[in-house]
């Protein structure tokens, strides 16, 4: 699962609270233990046959489920079965049907057996139910917003502006809310689904289409069929009006399911998949598992993305128009990385959700491994320094271990733990095993447990066994321990010998042991020295210099996570700048200098550098960071960005170049601006519209009315805002919403912006606009579970809410006519006031 990060929702690290565990069994010594589930039951077959109610929004099932007793003889069946109405329970005995006696109460179906069952002796259970996903009891999470597990989507279709559609969503334990089972990770099973649809409609389930037929009243029924033993939470029902854009990978079927909207950029947001299945067969050493790929994306979807067997479903996000895809496919990581599970997460599954890394971590680094063969090594190196950098800079993280038998909610390791850290952590383990036995190992892995279950130990043994070295050191004290080094050092010249002494020093409580890359700059130029820093409070390495050290630069390579104390000058800054191979050095040096730009030469000078590097987003960076406003720095660079916002080969550099040029206030880059506002690229045309507008406020309306915002990145959405909101440009009032949604939080961080967001809110709930404030509900709706039981942001919430509700009700008192509209905003808004309760 990819989980949708709101990180609108997480400024200033309010919205993170310690929430106390529950008791539950545990293993003796542990408050709490968190036991893998014992296995009393095998599954080996589950078959389906299932239709839809969408005026109930419910679902009829009938269920042929084989299955026979693990180890110790039973003559019981205990499945999962959560929010539904069973009609029927039997034995089936080649399509014989004898009654067995049932219990169904509390979300749990226990069946008598006509008889004990022995170990490998099967039997086949018959069930008749109707899965009524609104009567589901468990509730969502920060990474997966919604528990209810099978979703109908303007099922009455009373809403123009959507789709009608059907999808499900197991992970981690919703399936049963679907159908009755085991729902638990270690369990896996071969499958058919028969689902009977309006005609219209297209289908997508797991494994192959082996069958459609027209039935009456304009039905059809398509048998999928799954011959290959996955987990049951990987189980899935896709059904809607879409268009399916066929691709392949060598003789397997790689279909794009699309909303005929976006049929036309099908490819251009898809079209990667086949490569990437190429490369990740190639790296793996194991070729793609499956019988096919097919991707299909959901609306209203509870989180990110999700991996099920061979029928990836995305979230709404991924659909891109040209201007969004020329400046970038902002969802290509995440195709990645759903894809990459389909061997790490579906062809080898986590036994347990305490063990959620063997399958998340992967998933995260494969959007290394993809952007570093694709896009190059910086491009690799930028997308990991923003994960790494969002675990190390979020509160809360530090105590967690990765591989955690103490949560309170299972979805509780859905995090930045499990995902970016852990993904660094894979980074640092192949460094210090070397490119072929870090490879070597995860194909020892993957063909060692395929289509089983494993844990980390499983994995670490992979990786000895193929390398020969012990690893316990390393997996004690980043799997199974928690935090990160946090370093400070310091380096004193010893001039007698010539050499310069720098001693590192770790201020957390539990030291930790690793390789550290170490640049020692003498007489301007760097030096490279891989140490190995053991697992104490201080250590000191000597190093030979002409004189004393112009410069340390630990951590050179960028490898280690690891929290750094850096105390550099801008001169030294832009040595490692000029010094450096690694991106992440580059990069840091022209970050470090933010505060001293306008104040120091060295600095103007390294801004200057960075505008000519060769990776795009350092450029960016140096581009965000300057004030072309001032004299000095327009002398050193006004032409470079001149060239840049017309020249450069990335849409994104035009744009953050423009921005530049913008705070000169300079009618002479008007033409530049105006030619910008008819661009393709969103973000050549926001920067645009924005640049024209500190110049000629006036434009502003016409101007901002042209963008489409629909779906927008965050960033372009920050920047337009103020604009919209000042000029009251109401065509772009729903796409604001979700910026304006988090006012009382951004007001933290920045508060221009935040002041902007608010006017947005107030303008949005004083106005009949139904999908704006919709919008606003479903983005609180979402962002719920990262706010936990935060009582000071849940406060915030409802107070926020409570003042839109008193505007959407003068508004319904002065335009008594629009009752009808107005009080569907007005039921949107309470719904939302009592989730926040």
């Amino acid at each position: 699962m990819k989980k949708a990060i709101l990180s609108i929702a997480l400024l200033g690290g309010i919205l993170f609270s310690a929430n106390a565990a529950a008791q539950t069994e545990t293993s003796g010594r542990e408050k709490v233990y968190r036991a893998t589930h014992t296995k009393v039951t095998e599954l080996k077959h589950t078959k389906l046959k299932v239709n839809f109610d969408y005026q109930k929004e419910q679902m009829n099932g009938e269920e042929w489920l084989t299955a026979a007793p693990f180890f110790y003889p039973t003559n019981e069946l205990t499945l999962d079965a959560k929010g539904m109405l069973i009609h029927e329970v039997a034995l089936d005995i080649n399509g014989k049907k004898s009654p067995l006696k049932y219990d169904y109460k509390d979300d749990v179906l226990k069946i008598t057996l006509d008889k004990t069952y022995q170990k490998n002796q099967d039997y086949t259970v018959y069930i008749k139910y109707t899965a009524r996903p609104n009567e589901v009891k468990q509730e969502g999470s920060a990474a997966i917003s919604d528990a209810k597990g099978l979703y109908f989507i303007n099922a009455q279709g009373t809403d123009p502006d959507k789709p009608t559609q059907i999808w499900t969503q197991g992970e981690t334990e919703s399936s049963s809310a679907w159908f009755p089972t085991i729902d638990k990770s270690n369990q896996k099973t071969t499958q058919e689904i028969y689902m009977t649809v309006p005609d219209k409609y297209v289908t997508l389930s797991n494994g192959l289409l082996k069958d459609s037929q027209k039935e009456a009243n304009g039905l059809r029924t398509d048998h999928w069929v799954m011959d290959k033993r996955h987990s049951t939470y990987l189980f899935f029902m896709g059904v809607g009006e879409y268009a399916i854009v066929k691709d392949k990978w060598k003789n397997i079927a790689v279909d794009y399911y699309i909303e005929k909207e976006y049929e036309p950029y099908a490819k251009q947001i898809y079209g990667n998949t086949p490569e990437m299945i190429e490369f990740f067969s190639k790296k793996l050493g194991y070729d793609f598992p499956w019988s096919k790929y097919a991707q299909i994306s959901g609306r209203d979807y509870v989180s990110g993305a999700m991996e099920n067997t061979t029928a990836t479903l995305h979230g709404s996000d991924i659909l891109q128009k040209p201007g969004q895809l020329i400046d970038e496919n902002t969802w290509e990581d995440t195709i990645a990385h759903e894809l990459f599970h389909q061997w790490f997460g579906d062809l080898v599954t986590a036994e347990s959700w305490s063990n959620l890394t063997v399958n998340e971590s992967f998933a995260n680094y494969s959007e290394y491994l993809w952007n570093e063969y694709k896009y190059g090594k910086d491009q690799a190196d930028y997308h990991q320094m923003k994960d790494v950098n969002m675990y190390l800079t979020t509160p809360g993280n530090f105590d967690k271990d990765l591989v955690r038998f103490n949560y309170d909610s299972r979805e509780d390791v859905f995090d930045l733990v499990t995902y970016q850290k852990g993904g660094g952590i894979l980074h640092m383990l192949r460094n210090y095993l070397g490119d072929d036995a870090f490879f070597a190992g995860m194909n020892d892995y993957l063909k060692t447990y395929e289509y089983q279950n494993a844990e980390a130990h499983q994995l670490r043994l992979s990786f000895e066994k193929v390398s020969g070295k012990d690893l316990n050191w390393f997996f004690n004290q980043w799997y199974f321990g928690h935090g990160n080094p946090k370093i400070k050092y310091s380096y004193t010249f010893e001039p007698v010998k010539k050499q310069v002494a720098v001693t590192i020093e770790q201020t957390q409580e539990q030291p930790f042991q690793f390789p550290l890359a170490i640049d020692v700059y003498d007489n301007g130029k760097p030096k490279r020295y891989n140490v190995w820093v053991n697992a104490e409070a201080k250590n000191t390495f000597n190093f030979d210099v002409s004189k004393n050290a112009d410069l340390v630069n630990i951590n050179a390579d960028g490898i280690l996570v690891a929290d750094i104390t850096d105390t550099k000058t801008p001169e030294q800054y832009a040595m490692q700048y000029a010094g450096s191979k690694e991106f992440k050095s580059r990069y840091l040096a022209v970050s470090g200098i933010k505060d001293q730009v306008g104040k120091n030469p060295a600095a103007t000078k390294l801004l200057a550098a960075a505008l000519k590097d060769p990776f795009f987003r350092t450029r960016i960076k140096a581009l965000q960071l300057m004030d072309l406003s001032n004299p000095e720095q327009f002398k050193a660079m006004g032409a470079e960005v001149e060239k840049l916002a017309s020249n450069d080969p990335k849409t994104l550099v035009q744009a953050a170049a423009i921005s530049a040029l913008a705070k000169t206030k300079d009618k002479k880059y008007l033409p530049v601006f105006e030619k910008g506002v008819n661009a393709v690229s969103n973000a050549v045309k926001g920067s645009s519209v924005s640049a024209i507008v500190e110049i000629d406020p006036a434009k502003a309306s016409a101007l901002a009315d042209k963008i489409d915002l629909e779906g927008a990145p965050e960033n372009l959405l920050s920047k337009l805002l103020p604009v919209i909101v000042k000029n009251k440009v109401t065509s772009q009032m729903s796409n604001i919403a979700q910026v304006a949604a988090f006012y009382p939080f951004i007001k933290f961080q920045n508060p221009e912006l935040g002041k902007s967001a608010e006017e947005g809110y107030n303008w949005i709930m004083s106005s009949d606009n139904l999908k704006a404030t919709e919008s606003i509900t479903k983005m609180l709706n979402q962002a719920k579970g990262q706010i936990g039981n935060n009582p000071q942001a849940k406060m915030m919430i409802s107070q926020m809410l409570k003042d839109g509700l008193a505007k959407k009700m003068e508004l319904l008192k002065q335009n008594p006519q629009n009752a009808a509209n107005i009080n569907k905003q007005i039921d949107a808004i309470n719904k939302s006031i009592e989730d926040f309760k």
